[in-house]
This record gives structure tokens, sequence and C-alpha cells, in this order.
């Protein structure tokens, strides 16, 4: 601690750009790096994994079980945002971003070695939710830590929005990225091969990426901010505590706000695999295409986003974006009806743009509710939580509703619930749009 503190002292116009951009740059490739860990388990737990761990159980279980491991990694991300927010806020952001990646990756690396069912029975089910569950850790205390190392070193006021959307950048990409692997590794196996043996190749090619993302993060300094809290020995004994005292409705705001950008991000993006092969009825390299197009779009739409909200407002850019994705629910499904492949293709490759109107100034509008010393736990724990009541059950919650109603409207309906309830909870979120965030906000 004594050496973060002694590092701070004034930096030039230059030295400070540099260091901007380093953070930038470091915070946008871990969180790739991350959630293309993250994402490879999504797409590979609707082609492959009910069928290599639960084959002797009736399909739609199979799925549901299945689906199920995948929901223990979102009720992991809190314990994640709880730990590493309470070293974030007292050991600084960079040392606890390289534990977090680390950690991820090895859960990672480590699945490409889960033998199947007909090698260890249910003990590979076992197994794989043990490290779903250290991912999900991993990924909780990932977001806060990126997000703050890019916007903490940001100057001014007035471009926070489009800075914090650097680290948000690492969803498409990592989903671009997951997608892309598991495209690449079933173009060159047959679907028997790919269920064997093939969809493991991506998890290994991970440990790879972990290591270049640790060695581009140990190049970089820590914020301005956390070094000023500790040259003012301002840092928080128990900030998980702390800041359940202090700014508990900050925490619940983050939550739900996120309730309409979270459910349909993984019902575009996870569930359509399994409703695009059990009931369109299209290929496997068709959903994967589209999705990935979403992906790549989205390299411009979360930027985008992120500095329109420093023009027009942090909180009405993400409302716009929350009825944006409601209505575009229902055309979503509309499309998929249709059974014309084009339309399919188009209404996939279009579906992130409504999450992305949230997803640019989400970073911003999030960190910016917490005061300083409090703000890596404070945004962490809200920003995770909402995987709990959103981003895990959204699949499983679309699976049960059609295999209910027998249509997509039915989850279609369920997206504009969760738009609902954000627009309740961002109508009484504080906009700290082009404020000054470096003082503490109970000085």
């Amino acid at each position: 601690m004594a050496s973060v503190a002694d590092t701070f002292a004034p930096q030039s116009d230059r030295e400070h750009r540099t260091q901007l951009t380093r953070a930038i740059i470091a915070s946008t490739i871990g969180t790739t790096i991350e959630w293309y860990d993250f994402f490879l388990y999504s797409i590979v737990t609707g082609l492959v994994f009910a069928k290599l761990y639960f084959p002797g159980s009736d399909p739609l279980a199979g799925t549901l079980s299945a689906f199920g491991i995948y929901a223990i990694g979102f009720v992991a991300r809190p314990v994640g945002a709880a730990i590493f927010g309470h070293f974030g806020d007292r050991l600084g952001r960079k040392s606890t971003l390289i534990s977090s990646l680390l950690l991820m990756g090895v859960a990672t690396f480590l699945v490409a070695f889960v033998p199947g069912y007909a090698a260890i029975g249910i003990w590979g089910a076992v197994i794989l939710t043990i490290l779903r569950c250290v991912q999900g850790i991993g990924v909780g205390g990932e977001w806060g830590g990126s997000v703050l190392l890019s916007m903490e070193w940001a100057k001014t006021n007035n471009h926070r929005g489009f800075v914090a959307s650097w680290p948000q950048f690492g969803v498409p990409a990592g989903l671009f990225l997951a997608n892309l692997a598991v495209m690449a590794c079933s173009s060159f196996t047959t679907n028997e091969e790919f269920i064997a043996w093939g969809w493991r190749i991506p998890f290994f090619i991970s440990i790879v990426l972990v290591a270049i993302g640790l060695w581009i993060r140990l190049s970089i300094l820590e914020t301005p901010t956390f070094r000023r809290l500790v040259a003012e020995n301002r840092l928080e004994k128990a900030p998980v505590l702390e800041v359940c005292r202090k700014q508990p409705w900050e925490i619940v705001q983050s939550t739900f706000l996120r309730m309409a950008e979270q459910a349909p991000f993984y019902i575009f993006t996870a569930y359509i695999y399994k409703y695009g092969v059990e009931t369109l009825k299209v290929e496997k390299s068709l959903l994967l295409n589209a999705v990935m197009c979403a992906a790549a779009l989205s390299f411009i739409t979360v930027p985008l986003f992120g500095y329109l909200s420093d023009r027009i407002g942090r909180k009405r850019m993400y409302l716009i974006g929350v009825v944006t994705v409601a209505l575009y629910g229902i055309a979503y499904f509309y499309l998929l009806g249709t059974a014309s492949t084009t339309l399919i293709f188009v209404a996939i490759a279009l579906s992130l743009v409504p999450h992305d109107m949230m997803y640019g100034p989400q970073a911003a509008l999030i960190a910016e509710l917490f005061t300083g010393r409090l703000r890596y736990t404070g945004a962490s724990l809200g920003y995770q939580l909402s995987s709990v009541f959103a981003g895990g059950p959204a699949p499983l919650i679309a699976i049960a509703l059609f295999s209910y109603f027998g249509t997509g409207y039915a989850v279609a309906g369920y997206i504009i619930a969760c738009a609902v309830v954000s627009l309740i909870a961002t109508a009484f979120v504080k906009d700290h749009t082009g404020a000054d965030i470096a003082r503490e906000y109970d000085d």
C-alpha cells in the first residue's frame, strides 16, 4: 500500500493520456477474455451439455438440467462481487483484476478436461457445476474493476460514459470470439465428433488468452481515485458492510435497472440456440453466424451509445433503451416465427442493438452512483445481483414459458415484464452525467 501511495504525484497531460489509453486497452482486452470464457460455456450448454452429461434424461429435463448448471454461474457472480469488491476497495483495482482474470481463466481451461457421463457418470455434471461456480465468482469480480480502471482515469467529467463503455465492449467481443471458436471447431468435425471432443478445443485455447490478458494488466498503474484514497487514509475496513449501510438503495436500483438488459441478452444469445435448432429447425451454423453478426454490430453500438449518454444524459439514453428492447421483443419473435431464414438471421443480427442502448451507458450510470471508497464493492454488487434475478434464470424461464404456452410471444411477454421493472427502477436513479465524482459523496 505504501508503494501505491508513493506514486500519488501529479502527472503531465501526456502521461495521463498514456495511462488512460493503457487502462482502456487493459480493461477491454481483459473483459473480452473473461466474457469469452463465460459465453463459451453458454453456447456449448445449449449445443452439447444436455446430451453429454445427462444422456438418459428426457430431452426437456436434460436441457433444463444443463441450463441449471449454466445458471449456477450467475448465482455465484454476486459472491465474486462481494469478495473482489472488498479487495478492490481495500487493495486496489489493478491487483484485484489480475486475480479475477486468473481465477476465471483456470476454471474455464479445466472445463475442457471434464469427462462425460459415459466415463464417470453424474460426477461429470458435479465437476462441471463446481467449475461453473468458480467461473461465476471470477466474472463477478471482473466487471466492477474493469469499469473503474477505465472510468477513474478519465480526466474530465464529460466523457466518462464513452470511456466506461469500452470495458462493456468486451462483452460483444468475447461473444464474437466464443461463437467464432465454436463455429471453427464445428466446421472441421462431424456433429458426433463435436459432441464427443470438438467442443473442448475452445476451452483449451482460453489459457493462451488469459496469459495475454495478465501480461497486459501487469503494465498499468493503479487509478488516481484509489491512490488518492490511500494517500488520504480513507480506505474502508469492511466495504461490503459499509456500502450496504450507506448506499443500499443504489444497490437495489442498480440490480433492477438491469432487468431489461440482462434477461433479453441471454435469451438472444443463449436460449436462441435451443429454440433455433429444436423449434425453428434451422442449422446451427446460421445461428452462430447471426449471433456473431450481432456481436460485431455491438463493436460499434456499445461505445456509440456510451458516447451519446455523455451528450444527452445517461439516464435518458438508458430509458430509451428500456422502451426499445420491450418493443423489439415482440418484433424478434414475430420475425423468428416467419420461418424465413433471411428474416431469422436479421432478427438475431439486430437483437443486441436495443440491448446496447442500455449496456453502453450502463457502466458509468451504475459506477457513478457510488462514492469512491465504496465504488468497486457497490457497483459490483448492484451489477451482479441482477444475474440472480435476470441473467441466470432467463433461458430457464424462456424454456418453461415456451413449453407451457407453445409460442415465442410468451417469451416476448417476459421481456416486456423485465422492461417494466427496469423502467421503474431507472426512473428513480440520480443521473451523475457531467458531475464531479472524484470527491466522496458523504463528505
